[in-house]
């Protein structure tokens, strides 16, 4: 490169040595827990390489050691599309729960008895790393399991994360590797007493520190954090692998850490031996668990199974028992959601349960508390149900105070003191009032989000700072803040280009389709397929304010619970001046008239990969407007294959069943 300073061959030589050199020492220490060297020397290779690579930044390489932190802090985090989806797993709590597993999984099969492949189950956060040549080029979160947050930067502080794979027969082949990143114990305490010292909030626990880590914006934090990572999944076409046992081998052979308490089983006995093991001895591991997972080896059979609309019929989470303790209730308060709902919260005198200190639990609803009776200063029972949500489940017997007196839920807001509402046909309480300030953030959060209005750079926390600044105040002001613009520049980490990019998205964010703006209001029990069928029968927001609770009830899967909910919404002053509001500034209330015939009836797609200049809900849209179908299953039945940059396991599944696979520019000649 001109301007460099030309680099003998010699220095070249070892650069290069001394990256393999560093790189196959933190596969010793962070993989293998077999460290070869001291840390002086180890250290003194470092600083050698580093005074090497800033004399000569050609030499510097995005796998080299030295790059685990670089960048500058980020405010975003871009999406990342997961094809095929991280989908979550079935959890079971009961022997009779996973022999009904079994039982579906035999049936499903036929002929072909399974071996199972039994792993633990971590309690920590799921990723996505992506690996071309060999080399790290992203790194994601689960988010929803359909799309979630690049996180790169942060991913590749992790050391027991290769930035580049070691050499086996697949390791240059396109590689997408899932796993969980977790902290152990040891670090995680070590950590929290440094932040006691310091007088910095403490963590909870170690999984929440590590899902809060992981979404930091700074890198440098994120590296000075303890966190580690195990694999448990290998995608990629033309592997030839047969199992989900040799999957495991072969990550480990390109330098991926796969934990070494896993097992085959051929019997649903040993499955179960197996769980009794771990449920008695978790406590031994230096990493929390909270079950293990069970799935069936062979990869063939996984492919027969296939999956339902959430979790793989192959697999399932067998959990642990709740860890049960005793403790006082002192006291019962009222926490508003973001819809309104007033949950009761128990204060408890703090109890150390499952590696966590627990002061507050949830007790549902004012039935749940009357049904078991609970009362101020009675001796509870307290458990973590999958080891991670508290609750009060009862009542020690015979050691309650004289005097205790029945909950009596009371009747207005904590909050904002608006009178609660309870429907005839449910359990819980709610707070009616749009504006009352402890759903403020939540409701602007929901109508940001990505199922909603899709508001990119909208996330909780430039939310929590624009309710702060008075700024918003519900959805409304939204579209306001342009005028703001300037205050918006001189905030901290703000500036004119990430203040345009934000003001830019909720400008697109009005043409977003009818449905979504009915999702994005939070009317109580609509959810995102509620609001798709109401836009279908309803096409205009006039239309459906206006509706009766029979025109309601007379749509196939409308009940009446949700038919009341839309009603009453509708009937609040409130809603309708902020439904008037959005649409005086251009938020679309109607919908698209869908086309039932058209160049693409009776056909057919699958969308994969990422398409140069559409979206996936926009080539969706396309194609249903010109009676086209899109499903997301490659079977035999569907026509053709929509397939866009990194298309993952369909293309290849397409090409097996010869189903055409066509580009962007294909479709759009189609639809002509």
């Amino acid at each position: 490169m001109s301007g460099m300073e030309p680099v003998p061959d010699a220095v070249a030589g070892r650069a290069s040595e001394l990256q393999r050199l560093i790189s196959d020492h933190d596969y010793r220490y962070y993989v293998l827990t077999e460290p070869s060297i001291a840390d002086e020397q180890y250290d003194a290779l470092m600083h050698e390489l580093q005074n090497i690579e800033q004399r000569y930044p050609q030499l510097q390489t995005p796998d080299s050691p030295t790059q685990r932190v670089g960048g500058q802090p980020t405010r975003e985090f871009p999406p990342v599309t997961h094809d095929p989806p991280m989908l979550s797993l079935a959890n079971s709590y009961s022997e009779d729960d996973l022999r009904e597993f079994d039982r579906r999984v035999r049936d499903l099969l036929g002929n072909e008895p399974p071996l199972y492949a039994v792993e633990l189950k971590f309690d920590g956060v799921a990723i996505s790393l992506k690996y071309r040549d060999g080399v790290l080029i992203q790194g994601a979160t689960r988010g929803d399991g359909t799309r979630g947050d690049d996180i790169t930067n942060n991913l590749r502080t992790i050391r027991s994360i290769p930035l580049k794979l070691r050499t086996t027969s697949v390791s240059s082949m396109p590689l997408e590797i899932r796993g969980e990143v977790l902290m152990f114990g040891a670090g995680f305490e070590e950590m929290n007493r440094q932040r006691a010292a310091a007088d910095e909030k403490t963590f909870v626990n170690p999984r929440n520190a590590t899902a809060g880590t992981l979404k930091m914006q700074d890198p440098k934090v994120v590296a000075s954090r303890p966190l580690t990572f195990f694999s448990y999944t290998l995608l990629g076409p033309g592997t030839g692998l047969r199992s989900h046992f040799e999957n495991l081998q072969l990550m480990q052979a390109m330098g991926l850490p796969v934990n070494e308490h896993i097992t085959k089983c051929s019997t649903l006995d040993e499955v179960i031996s197996f769980w009794k093991n771990w449920e008695e001895n978790r406590e031994q591991l230096p990493y929390e668990i909270d079950g293990i997972v069970v799935k069936v080896d062979a990869l063939q059979q996984q492919e027969i199974l296939g999956s339902i609309a959430k979790s793989p019929r192959w697999a399932i989470a067998f959990k642990f028992a709740a860890r049960k303790g005793h403790t006082i209730l002192n006291d019962i308060v009222l926490q508003v959601g973001r819809t309104g709902t007033v949950t009761p919260v128990a204060v408890l005198e703090p109890i150390f349960l499952g590696g966590t200190t627990v002061s507050r639990a949830t007790l549902h609803n004012a039935g749940y508390i009357r049904e078991l009776d609970l009362r101020i200063k009675d001796t509870v029972i307290v458990e973590r149900s999958g080891d991670v949500i508290p609750k009060v489940s009862g009542v020690v017997p015979g050691k309650r105070q004289p005097g205790t007196i029945p909950f009596v839920m009371p009747d207005r807001c904590p909050v904002c003191s608006a009178e609660l509402y309870q429907p005839g046909t449910e359990v819980n309480h709610y707070c009616e009032n749009s504006d009352c300030p402890a759903q403020v953030r939540g409701r602007i959060e929901h109508f940001a989000h990505r199922g909603a209005m899709d508001i990119e750079g909208l996330g909780e926390a430039v939310v929590n700072q624009l309710v702060e600044l008075g700024l918003t105040k519900n959805a409304v002001d939204l579209y306001n803040l342009h005028r703001h613009k300037q205050m918006l520049i001189g905030l901290d980490r703000w500036g004119e280009k990430s203040s345009q990019n934000l003001l830019d998205a909720i400008e697109d964010s009005k043409g977003r389709p009818f449905h979504r703006v009915l999702f994005a209001l939070g009317i109580r029990h609509v959810g995102a397929g509620v609001a798709q069928l109401l836009a279908e029968n309803f096409p205009s927001m006039g239309t459906l304010r206006k509706t009766s609770e029979e025109d309601l009830l007379a749509v196939k899967a409308i009940g009446p619970r949700i038919a009341e909910s839309v009603i009453r919404f509708f009937s609040d002053s409130h809603n309708r001046d902020l439904v008037d509001r959005l649409r005086s500034a251009g938020v679309r209330m109607t919908a698209t008239p869908k086309k039932k015939e058209g160049p693409l009836s009776g056909k057919k797609f699958v969308i994969t990969g990422t398409l140069p200049g559409l979206s996936r809900t926009e080539a969706q849209a396309l194609i249903e407007r010109r009676g086209g179908k899109v499903v997301t299953s490659v079977t035999k039945s569907i026509g053709y294959l929509l397939a866009g940059t990194e298309p993952g396991s369909k293309l290849k599944k397409a090409e097996e069943l010869g189903i055409p696979v066509i580009s962007e520019d294909d479709l759009k000649r189609m639809m002509e």
